[in-house]
């Protein structure tokens, strides 16, 4: 039983109620999506679809229950985004809430070096507002930060990011978002005034030539590759990669770029196309501004200077101008690969601007594309209340404040007025003794962030660590004062916003283990052991909060006013942003949709930009000493992230090697007398790691590529930064080979 005061109850509900009300009238009466009839009782037998919780794909899912506990999974023949397809995570989906080492209790570490022991959650609450507190009273307000994640649902980052800033004083908070999409947010309010992928995934079926550069999207999105194989239009695939990944042996033309030569490359193919008069000139002068700066600017990267810095040949650049030239609806799309890197905005608004300057935008089958990494990165992005405050409006701007202290009941005194730290900066921060508190929600950064012992070292230098998490096991909880164990996806309710901005409804389906509660139902305990629970009375339930942040939105590029609730959520299968009234009663004839079809951009004078600037050399180039460039990126399609999860089920534990790996090219293979499958040791600057050598040409010679999934990998990587966007460069850094 949940032991919690009597007190409390009405807080928290009773954890044995396995479904909000919510969710079981869904069940009880499911919409189009929603499929079969259920019997009118508390703990049916029935098929109801939510969506799934590992990569931002957002795959609709049927569950199927029986006697009340979610038994098995099937993907959705009629959600708008798989189409009947899931991958091996989907399927495997429901195993992950099963593991024998869930988080069932609070648990503290009573003192420095002891074992971490249950505690109650009065107790759990108690120590970690007395010490926060603590801290913030000896050192001030900026000593304490949260690391959250993409991995929970939008009304509980609104809620943590609200309670946080607004009631708790924390100031400096970031999440696990700023690993994978932060350059794409940045690069997309830099060139179109807001955050704003204007895509659909219909337009990977709609476009006759698709551009993917930095993405491997048969192995880290299978379903978007799925999707391009239902293209009718016999489309030229082109693969823009260090690596011939398996998407660049499914494509049909593949560029093998130097690693982090992008800029020189595709500021040389803007260059070439505006030689050869490949470009819409009339949608340049009406829907965009600088280009003539630009022009100028990419004169300078002539043929010769990309063979030299990319390995691009002359003939093989102009093979690629052509076909952009030739094809009528030409997308470009982009991932992890220029994400991750030290210029990753820069080359990101690089591609942004190839689609701007041939007009590849606000068409079907056309747009420059970022395609998210985790379920509800997006989510994060409008409503974590990190990078921007909630709904996409600036801490800066008055107005937006007065507009968001009026929603959501909170005094205008208590919104702060700038940002506070990145993840990085946090980090550092902790080094420093600038920050002596952290509270940890979802995310694993003692096996995840780049660098990773400094990362373990900063763990232990802080007065007191919180880890909210559905296991007790990861190596950041490990090194937790006080872990407080949360609910997973489909224990609670909830949306998530997928790549294409489409909001899709997550159910309470299963009960979560032991003493566990929703990241919700914490938050809600945290605001009244911290004496601020009033403050935050109109968060009563997860489908209040969705319904604030639907307010939020309104008047913002973001606009979803028009959506009601869950029940309209779940009745279209989704519902893309934006959503305002008005096009409600557009959603039946046409739920996919794009942004800038009216040329219209976010910009006060409605014009996207041209962006661009100097390559910058990497970090830490190769050297005698250094003389192997190691990327690193997505291992399989069974794999995910830090494995947290995909390592519960041993089906998908079998669809990939057990063991840390690396790959070789068979040329440096045999030069250095390294046999298949041996060991090697590959050293960086910052440590050393034994691995399996991996004997295959899907490197290049001189390159290594290593799984990000296996903890000892981020041992190597350098921690080095993209200015604008703060996001880690964990694509390249420069190792030897040790025999």
């Amino acid at each position: 039983m949940l032991t919690l005061p009597k007190s409390l109850e009405k807080i928290v509900p009773p954890i044995r109620q396995w479904q909000g009300p919510k969710t079981a009238e869904l069940l009880r009466s499911p919409g189009k999506f929603g499929l079969g009839q259920v019997p009118d009782k508390l703990v049916p037998d029935a098929t109801t679809n939510v969506v799934c919780g590992f990569c931002s794909t957002g795959c609709g899912l049927n569950v199927h229950l029986k006697d009340g506990k979610a038994v098995s999974l099937t993907p959705s023949t009629q959600y708008p985004v798989n189409l009947g397809m899931a991958c091996p995570k989907g399927w495997e989906a429901l195993t992950p809430l099963e593991a024998n080492d869930r988080a069932t209790h609070p648990m503290i570490r009573k003192q420095r070096g002891g074992q971490l022991e249950p505690v109650s959650w009065d107790e759990a609450m108690n120590a970690f507002c007395s010490n926060f507190k603590k801290i913030q009273k000896e050192y001030g307000d900026e000593s304490v930060a949260f690391i959250s994640t993409g991995q929970i649902v939008s009304e509980e980052m609104a809620f943590l990011g609200a309670l946080a800033k607004f009631g708790m004083g924390i100031r400096h908070c970031d999440g696990n978002t700023r690993q994978c999409m932060a350059t794409a947010v940045v690069s997309y309010k830099q060139s179109f005034g807001f955050d704003a992928p204007p895509y659909t995934y219909q337009d990977f079926e709609e476009s006759d030539v698709i551009i993917l550069i930095g993405s491997n999207l048969c192995i880290a999105h299978p379903i978007m590759w799925q999707r391009i194989e239902r293209n009718k239009n016999n489309p030229e695939i082109v693969v823009i990669d260090p690596r011939k990944t398996e998407t660049a042996v499914a494509g049909t033309q593949h560029y093998p770029i130097l690693p982090k030569s992008d800029l020189y490359f595709f500021y040389g193919l803007a260059n070439l196309l505006i030689e050869k008069g490949w470009i819409d000139e009339k949608f340049i002068a009406e829907h965009t501004n600088e280009f003539e700066s630009f022009k100028e600017h990419v004169k300078g990267f002539d043929l010769t200077q990309v063979q030299e810095q990319s390995g691009i040949t002359p003939e093989q650049l102009l093979k690629l101008a052509e076909t952009i030239h030739r094809g009528e609806r030409v997308s470009f799309w982009w991932t992890m690969g220029v994400n991750q890197s030290h210029e990753g905005v820069r080359t990101a608004q690089a591609i942004i601007n190839l689609a701007l300057m041939t007009g590849n935008i606000g068409r079907p089958g056309t747009g420059a594309n970022s395609i998210t990494g985790q379920c509800n990165a997006m989510g994060s992005r409008l409503f974590s209340n990190t990078t921007n405050l909630l709904g996409g409006h600036d801490f800066a701007n008055p107005e937006h404040r007065a507009k968001v202290s009026k929603i959501i009941g909170v005094e205008e005194e208590h919104i702060p007025t700038e940002l506070g730290m990145a993840y990085d900066q946090i980090v550092e921060g902790i080094h420093e003794g600038k920050i002596k508190g952290l509270w940890v929600l979802a995310t694993n950064g003692s096996h995840s962030w780049i660098h990773q012992d400094r990362y373990r070292e900063a763990m232990e230098k802080l007065d007191y660590l919180v880890v909210q998490d559905m296991y007790d096991s990861t190596e950041t909880a490990q090194q937790a004062d006080l872990i407080l164990p949360a609910a997973g996806w489909a224990e609670k309710d909830g949306v998530f916003i997928n790549s294409e901005r489409r909001i899709g409804l997550v159910k309470k389906v299963a009960e979560a283990p032991g003493e566990a509660l929703s990241d919700f139902n914490i938050f809600k305990l945290v605001s009244h052991y911290w004496g601020v629970g009033e403050r935050f009375k109109k968060w009563s339930s997860p489908e209040a909060a969705f319904k604030m942040l639907t307010e939020l939105t309104e008047g913002q590029p973001c606009d979803i006013s028009g959506v009601t609730g869950y029940r309209m959520v779940d009745d279209h299968g989704g519902i893309q942003w934006p959503c305002k009234p008005d096009q409600v009663s557009g959603l039946a004839e046409d739920n996919q949709r794009r942004l800038f079809a009216d040329g219209k951009f976010y910009h006060p004078d409605q014009k996207a930009k041209f962006i661009f600037e100097e390559p910058k050399p990497v970090a830490e180039p190769t050297d005698s000493e250094y003389p192997w460039v190691l990327l690193t990126g997505r291992g399989s399609s069974a794999q995910w992230h830090t494995e947290t999860r995909t390592k519960k089920s041993e089906v998908l534990r079998m669809l990939h090697p057990g063991e840390i790996y690396v790959e070789i090219h068979p040329d440096d293979a045999k030069r250095l007398n390294i046999e298949p499958n041996s060991k090697i040791i590959i050293k960086s600057r910052r440590a050393e790691v034994e691995v399996t050598a991996s004997v295959t040409p899907s490197v290049y010679p001189g390159q290594l590529f290593m799984p990000m999934h296996y903890a000892k990998m981020n041992k190597l990587t350098q921690a080095s930064f993209d200015p604008y966007s703060r996001q880690p460069s964990y694509k390249f850094c420069a190792v030897n080979i040790v025999l």
